[in-house]
């Protein structure tokens, strides 16, 4: 997945650009996004404070975390279960 060039915190004041009134057309070319960027970050962020979208971040790295650990410890179960079969 390719990494995006604006960070939250740019993301963020853009939003803010679009709800003070600015025209969707000349803000996306200002920042060089598409009309399509646009809406997929309004979505996800729309509505949210910077805390929040700092929030998300942090729990999205934690999940993404534990997600790692139990497709670890699943593996694990499954080469001891099949270590218990051959021993008996």
């Amino acid at each position: 997945m390719r990494k995006s060039t604006h960070s939250e915190p740019q993301i963020f004041a853009i939003l803010k650009e679009a709800e003070a009134g600015m025209k969707l057309p000349e803000l996306c070319r200002r920042h060089n996004i598409s009309v399509q960027t646009f809406y997929r970050w309004k979505a996800k962020y729309g509505g949210m404070t910077m805390a929040d979208i700092k929030r998300l971040k942090e729990l999205e790295s934690e999940n993404n975390k534990l997600k790692r650990l139990v497709g670890q410890y699943a593996f694990e179960i499954e080469a001891m279960k099949e270590v218990l079969k051959k021993n008996f």
